[in-house]
């Protein structure tokens, strides 16, 4: 009896990355981080159970040992990937084909850019990353791509009565090319948000209106509502919008997609079970049309494949890619006019959220009160909190739909991804952050 006769499925994934990291911290750069890999992972579906290996191997030792790991007996099935294909994404200036002294030269400008008497502390880290994926599995499908990722991360702490922490990135599927005059401009607005961030006040406490700049609108939409439509979550009962597809989850000017095909830092072609990328609507018209699917999930939901990611060969997990919400038809000076009194908070410095229960409290990077419908004096150190839900029901949106690149954690793995919405006019709590 061979190898096919007694699995159901299995695919094979070849993973080769290189990436550069430099590090200049306070004025002194640390050895280039400079990493090359190359790794295969395997799985095999035997009796509705996966088995998994990973290593340097050929295919068929691979999907032997795989084989092997599937010990138990599941309900796992899968739907089909598609038709496969090739993709490789061209830059204007290839990383590889610049210098490593130009490159430090260049994290030298930006900070320099960054320095100030206030300034006590700067970090400013260079990234670079070219990632080929190959894929095969038994029904035939094949992929291949090359997608390079480059970006750039500010960071500086500023000191007075008070300390001060602020960063700024900018991230994307390109080249050396988006190093133009928009990471000086990011840099001069680090030294000087932070010159405002000293003289700021401590927030007031309280449910009010709060307006959203993008950057916080898309930690919200990626943490709070983006992880509730993981359809993994959903299978486990851990998300307020399991078995509510079809209802209304949000007032109808709501409209959110997941979208791995737009230039954004959570671009991919394929995703890591050989399927093609799409565009993914989550709720139109605030309707809940969908979760995010790898091809196990939508074999027991129903429901579109394409959202299955994995750092390097770990096992595929359902993921986001670059999720967002739709403009609106408000311009930011008409959402200040409808707030009349509250408070503007932009960017973010964490926080937590709670599928299971829709409850999420982030902290933001800075403020400013809102007084008679124009923006007054700078807060800092402020928190967001509230119920996901109760915020999509009554929220305001404006125009100016901008991203945010960063990378996402989940069950021990980090994917590149993006996230955005216009700026928008809530009702939440606010407070201090210890």
């Amino acid at each position: 009896m061979g190898l096919m006769d007694v699995v159901e499925f299995y695919d094979v994934r070849k993973v080769e990355s290189t990436s550069l990291v430099l590090n200049l911290e306070n004025g002194k750069v640390e050895k280039p981080k400079f990493e090359r890999s190359s790794n295969k992972g395997f799985r095999v579906l035997k009796n509705g159970f996966w088995g998994i290996f990973s290593g340097n191997v050929s295919d068929e030792e691979g999907i032997e040992r795989a084989a092997k790991n599937a010990t138990g007996k599941g309900d796992a099935g899968i739907v089909d990937a598609g038709e496969g294909g090739k993709f490789v994404m061209k830059v204007k200036k290839n990383p590889a084909d610049i210098s490593i002294e130009e490159k430090v030269e260049l994290i030298k400008e930006i900070e320099k850019e960054v320095r100030a008497d206030y300034i006590v502390s700067t970090k400013i880290i260079y990234i670079e990353n070219l990632r080929k994926f190959s894929y095969v599995d038994s029904s035939g499908v094949e992929v291949y791509y090359e997608v390079p990722r480059t970006g750039i991360v500010i960071q500086a702490v500023a000191k007075d009565d008070v300390m001060q922490f602020y960063s700024k990135r900018l991230m994307k599927p390109a080249g050396y090319e988006i190093f133009d005059d928009r990471v000086f401009c990011i840099a001069t607005e680090v030294r000087e948000r932070l010159a405002e961030l000293l003289k700021a006040k401590l927030p007031p406490s309280g449910e009010m209106n709060v307006v959203m700049d993008s950057d916080l609108g898309g930690v919200f939409i990626h943490e709070a509502f983006g992880h509730a439509v993981e359809a993994d979550h959903v299978l486990q009962g851990a998300t307020i919008l399991a078995g509510r597809v079809g209802e209304k989850v949000a007032c109808e000017d709501v409209n959110i997609y997941d979208d791995p095909t737009i230039n954004e830092f959570g671009f991919y072609p394929f995703d890591d079970e050989g399927v093609r990328a799409e565009r993914k609507v989550i709720v139109e018209n605030g309707v809940l049309k969908s979760f995010l699917h790898s091809r196990e999930t939508a074999a027991k939901l129903g429901g579109m494949p394409g959202n299955a990611r994995a750092q390097g060969v770990a096992e595929p997990i359902v993921r986001m890619s670059n999720t967002f919400m739709a403009d609106g038809e408000l311009s930011f000076e008409e959402l200040l006019e409808e707030a009349k009194n509250g408070i503007f908070l932009a960017g973010s410095r964490g926080g937590e959220t709670n599928p299971a229960t829709g409850y999420f409290q982030f902290n933001a990077q800075y403020g400013y009160l809102i007084r008679n419908g124009e923006l007054a004096e700078p807060v800092r150190d402020v928190s967001l909190s509230g119920n996901t839900l109760s915020i999509l029901r009554d929220i305001k949106l404006g125009k100016g739909l901008r991203f945010d690149p960063g990378f996402c954690g989940k069950a021990g793995q980090l994917v590149p991804v993006a996230d955005g919405t216009p700026p928008s006019l809530v009702r939440a709590k606010v407070g201090g952050v210890a």
